[in-house]
């Protein structure tokens, strides 16, 4: 992934703690693009069962990441990251116009276009970025919150995970429900007061503090509410799949 650093120490206590939980074997075998040896995968899979339900003890869905007033922006130092060969750039003359389609266990699917966006509810944040290599970054999304979209399309009471799926080859992520609907996971269209450019993530990107970085998808085409998870790109690579912060 991409290099870059700007420290976070609040959050060295808390890792700390889901090390002791068991997550430091985890991570040590899943940090690379593999499943890892056969007779390593039950204590992998024991391990994340353990970290992912200390880990969502520790969630508080009012709980906030929190920058210092006037801290430095990672600006154009914030790394890019797609898994496609080249960047991904959604194409209208062969696409046509982008939209964001909202499905799955909604009452009424939407279709998005980038303007609808960004007439519902705006949401401006800055707040860090943590990446599974250990370096975090600092930057202001705007965008619209997920639980808004939720709202906007009625969904019912089966959904319990959320599939955010991209135009970046095959790359998508799946959360927990509790987690989308976390009032910093946003639809950000824009980053530090400009709309995203193609290395972020345009037109459109998934961005939460309360996740790390490979589970925020980029280059989103939609988001699919459902009743059962159904993993993702780097979870399905040996990633951790709750993937918290």
């Amino acid at each position: 992934m991409a290099h870059g650093s700007i420290d976070r120490p609040s959050l060295i206590d808390r890792r700390k703690f889901l090390a002791l939980a068991g997550t430091g074997a985890a991570a040590a075998l899943v940090g690379c693009d593999s499943y890892g040896p056969r007779r390593f995968q039950s204590a992998i899979s024991t391990a994340e069962r353990g970290n992912e339900r200390v880990e969502r003890l520790l969630f508080r869905h009012r709980s906030e990441d929190r920058i210092p007033g006037g801290a430095r922006l990672a600006g154009d130092a914030f790394p890019q990251y797609f898994v496609s060969d080249t960047v991904p750039m959604w194409d209208e003359a062969t696409r046509g116009v982008w939209h964001l389609e909202v499905s799955g266990a909604v009452r009424r699917p939407l279709s998005l276009s980038l303007d609808d966006l960004q007439k519902m509810p705006r949401i401006a944040q800055s707040v860090d970025h943590y990446c599974v290599e250990g370096w975090s970054a600092r930057a202001q999304w705007i965008g619209v919150r997920v639980s808004e979209l939720a709202r906007a399309a009625g969904v019912t009471n089966d959904a319990q995970y959320v599939d955010f799926q991209s135009f970046d080859s095959d790359y998508h992520e799946s959360w927990d429900m509790d987690s989308a609907m976390h009032h910093q996971t946003l639809v950000a269209y824009a980053m530090d007061g400009r709309y995203l450019g193609a290395g972020h993530g345009a037109p459109a990107r998934l961005h939460s503090p309360v996740k790390l970085g490979y589970k925020n998808t980029k280059y989103l085409t939609s988001v699919v509410f459902m009743p059962a998870r159904n993993g993702g790109y780097w979870s399905d690579r040996g990633y951790e799949w709750y993937g918290g912060t």
